[in-house]
């Protein structure tokens, strides 16, 4: 399936009012947050600190009398550089490209599957700076096969989790933890969707480089077409 193809099939399957928070949150408490390296007023915050970088954007929050914070898809991102799992000095190949969807709420925040899921994996990803606890699942819709991802959880999240076990569409997966488990982040899901998961069990990249960018469009589209933003 094309890209185009792909994508118009996520856009149509979103009819359905998909979400992956609580759906007593409306889209009009929701604000758009650039956290890219190229947002003059981010540049004064010290985003390799995860109580600056909350502090930040709960006040950001706030004054747009919102409820939750989101963006991200295919945002150039600074804060990567502080750990050595996505720095490298070549810029052609550093990761710093975000492919996933960010949605900035509390610890705790229940989470919700968008879709009948069955679960493909799970894993404590502990690098710094990585996912912390993640869950994948496999989606069929339409004769359709693509996965969901969902990282920065909290650990009681994947405790008792079993492969293959199903989510009916609407049911909580997970919630969300704090930066003592997330990857040392403020809490978030970052949310993506992955056409093929190219053999990985509980995780998938969530940032590329410029170098192979093209390849993650592809396999990895704009979330927001699913959850109707």
């Amino acid at each position: 399936m094309t890209l185009k193809a792909f994508s118009q099939f996520l856009f149509e399957i979103n009819s359905n009012s998909l979400h992956v928070l609580n759906p007593s949150i409306l889209k009009s408490d929701y604000v758009a947050l650039d956290l890219s390296k190229s947002n003059k007023p981010l540049q004064s915050v010290d985003v390799s600190s995860s109580e600056h970088l909350e502090k930040y954007i709960n006040d950001y929050i706030a004054q747009s009398h919102a409820k939750v914070a989101y963006g991200g898809y295919l945002e150039t991102r600074a804060i990567y550089q502080r750990s050595t799992y996505f720095k490298d000095s070549n810029p052609e190949t550093e990761r710093n490209i975000h492919l996933g969807l960010d949605l900035w709420i509390a610890a705790e925040t229940p989470i919700y599957a968008p879709l009948d899921g069955v679960v493909h994996s799970f894993k404590n990803n502990t690098n710094y700076g990585d996912y912390g606890p993640t869950i994948i699942l496999k989606h069929c819709i339409n004769d359709v096969e693509f996965h969901t991802l969902y990282g920065h959880l909290s650990l009681a999240s994947i405790t008792n989790l079993k492969v293959g076990q199903t989510f009916k569409k609407g049911s909580q997966i997970a919630s969300l933890g704090d930066a003592s488990v997330n990857g040392d982040y403020p809490a978030h899901l970052h949310f993506q969707i992955i056409k093929d998961l190219q053999g990985n069990l509980g995780d998938y990249p969530g940032v590329c480089s410029k170098l192979d960018l093209e390849f993650y469009k592809f396999n990895c589209p704009d979330p927001k077409l699913l959850l109707g933003f």
